[in-house]
């Protein structure tokens, strides 16, 4: 599979903490941080629970 460009584009603030830590585990601590990752099913699935919170570009 290819990779993602993930950024968080929303804040976490007064979200659940399931929420908090998938941003986390994503390696995301910072408002307009970005991370390019590995595409994986595991990684997607993570990337849909948060996807409100998150711009995501295919590379």
């Amino acid at each position: 599979m290819g990779k993602v460009r993930i950024t968080q584009v929303r804040s976490a603030i007064r979200r659940p903490k399931d929420q908090k830590r998938t941003l986390v585990a994503l390696g995301i601590t910072k408002l307009n941080q970005s991370r390019e990752i590995e595409e994986s099913a595991a990684v997607m699935g993570m990337v849909k629970k948060v996807e409100h919170l998150l711009k995501v570009e295919k590379l």
